[in-house]
């Protein structure tokens, strides 16, 4: 059940006239009171006699009772309360004991003989109803409403106990700002999918990924077309700023902005700049190697550095220091808002959505110290700067390997906030790993596709070894990985970090170590990635010739430094508990 209590107005006619009329798509079914303050009010959608404006005068009158000059200029309160997708339908007798229960929980009418604003509850659906008062209690004063949304969000989370109703995850106050009912009323109008807020919010979370200084962010603002107005100190120290965007206008033509901390608690220039700040004061982050065959600025590239990153943040946030888990989280949604803005058409979709879900889970009440996450800070510079992947090749396949790593980092995000009992954290987090899984199977398809037809065209003696390899290495999970489909992929890669100069029985140890793998749907799936990572080799397996056709596996070996954190997305049950 969710209250959305609403900025003060000033027209109580204006919003009964909404709530009792059809509605901007005639939604709006059966309009009828089911409570009031005094129980009589007079009810226009089922009395024939009673009228919007005899019920306005009532609502109104403690306000008209005042001096002209101390009548409070928005006096208009107004909550809608809406009950859960698949939640029974409530009778408007237990609608009226919600409201009752709501006006008295955010002070509007406290009840126990304290003088209370007029109210009046609303319903025209069967899944919400609208509750307005006017505030100017019956004594002429102003209601002790501080607080009212969160007072009605508490109270709300008992109301669905006491009912069955589906039970929403308690807030803790650092979710960004949902856009109003005004606001998403003139997104339908306008034919918009997503309020202006929520587009503003995603193009300044984009232009922040990776960003370096004041003047990098404010450039991306501006390539991406938004309207910038900056507030400068008389010293001509930049203090904030605003965007707009250029066809959102109000009634007077003129662009609606919305200061950075509107839009998202850490997006206000202070929090912004406590990112590159860190950086600096921390020094550049550590490279991580390109892999064979890409260029340094590829996107393919990118994407190593980004699985690298995102390998090495794992043990941080399982194993780190609140603050600074924390920061790995937070930066975490940096690579993700960075990978969809350059991801290919086919998984374009899905990481968008992982990106926007993830976005509640960056921010909780452990305040990150920045810097230390200055490795996956890089990530996602180097995927901006990296450009557009072609979501084919190495691009294809690097992204593959990417998006593996980053589930088990967002997985890793989804077990930290559940400890903390960041439940809404924990929740978008889980949200967010499920696309990343459907994003994960478009970019894995074609590439794994390749290996699986190579390691069918190995030799029989080259298989024969390389089972024997894996059952000295993985005793406990050979027979496993040998019945599955994708052993032939695995075959391939033990082949191809063999020809490289690999010791294949200490990069499958390694591929192991302090990640168990035995609810894995496809453990095969998942060593693939990780050698192919920790072996340097090609993501896109149609670079190399097919081992064990062409001669043997090079005879100068080298083995592998043994990796310090673990990496596959779908090693142990996922984020709803199932195995995979």
């Amino acid at each position: 059940m969710i209250p959305s209590v609403n900025a003060p107005g000033d027209r109580t006619i204006g919003l009964l006239a909404y709530l009792y009329g059809t509605g901007r798509h005639e939604e709006h079914v059966d309009p009828h009171l089911v409570a009031s303050f005094d129980g009589m009010a007079p009810d226009p959608g089922r009395d024939p006699n009673a009228t919007l404006k005899a019920l306005q005068q009532l609502l109104d009158q403690p306000v008209q009772a005042l001096p002209t000059h101390a009548r409070p200029a928005k006096h208009v309160w107004h909550t809608s309360v809406r009950t859960a997708p698949g939640d029974r339908t409530l009778s408007d007798e237990e609608w009226a004991e919600v409201a009752r229960r709501i006006v008295a929980a955010t002070g509007i009418d406290p009840g126990d003989g304290q003088p209370g604003c007029r109210w009046a509850a609303v319903r025209h659906a069967d899944d919400h109803i609208h509750i307005v008062a006017t505030l100017v209690t019956e004594d002429g004063h102003r209601p002790d409403d501080y607080r009212s949304g969160a007072r009605a969000q508490a109270e709300a989370r008992l109301i669905e106990k006491e009912l069955g109703l589906h039970q929403v995850a308690p807030g803790d106050g650092t979710a960004a700002q949902r856009p109003t009912s005004a606001e998403r009323h003139k997104a339908e109008r306008q034919g918009r999918e997503r309020t202006a807020r929520e587009e503003l919010r995603e193009t300044v979370r984009r232009a922040v990924a990776g960003a370096t200084s004041d003047e990098e962010f404010f450039d991306r603002l501006a390539r991406d077309g938004l309207l910038i107005r900056k507030r400068v100190a008389p010293s001509g120290d930049l203090l904030g700023y605003k965007v707009a965007l250029p066809d959102d206008r109000n009634k007077d033509g003129e662009p609606v902005f919305y200061p950075g901390a509107r839009l998202a608690p850490d997006l206000s220039l202070p929090r912004i700049r406590e990112r590159w700040s860190a950086d600096t004061q921390n020094g550049p982050a550590p490279r991580q190697k390109d892999g064979v065959r890409t260029g340094p600025g590829t996107p393919a590239a990118a994407r190593r550095r980004t699985a690298s990153a995102a390998w090495q943040a794992v043990l941080i946030v399982e194993h780190g220091e609140d603050a600074v888990a924390a920061a790995h989280i937070a930066a975490a949604g940096e690579v993700l808002d960075a990978l969809a803005k350059t991801s290919a058409a086919h998984t374009r979709h899905e990481l968008r959505d992982a990106a926007t879900a993830f976005e509640r889970a960056s921010r909780s009440h452990v305040r990150a110290v920045r810097g230390h996450d200055r490795a996956l800070r890089q990530a996602a510079r180097d995927l901006v700067h990296g450009g557009p992947a072609l979501g084919r090749g190495e691009d294809g396949a690097s992204t593959a390997m990417a998006i593996d790593m980053l589930f088990f980092l967002i997985t890793a995000a989804v077990h930290w906030h559940a400890k903390k009992g960041h439940a809404q954290q924990a929740a978008a987090a889980a949200r967010a790993a499920e696309h990343l899984r459907a994003a994960y199977q478009a970019a894995a398809a074609q590439p794994l596709g390749v290996l699986y037809q190579r390691g069918r065209r190995l030799n029989r003696p080259l298989l024969q070894r390389q089972t024997v390899v894996l059952h000295e290495a993985l005793p406990g999970l050979a027979e496993r990985i040998l019945a599955e489909p994708g052993w032939y992929a695995l075959a391939a890669t033990i082949a191809d970090a063999e020809a490289a100069g690999h010791d294949p029985a200490t990069l499958l140890s390694d591929a192991v170590t302090r990640r168990e793998l035995d609810t894995a749907d496809s453990v095969s799936d998942v060593l693939v990635w990780r050698l192919r990572r920790m072996a340097d080799l090609p993501g896109d397996p149609s670079e190399l010739p097919a081992n064990g056709t062409t001669g043997g596996p090079a005879t100068t070996r080298r083995t592998t430094s043994r990796p310090s954190a673990p990496g596959s997305r779908r090693g142990g049950k996922d984020v709803a508990g199932k195995t995979r």
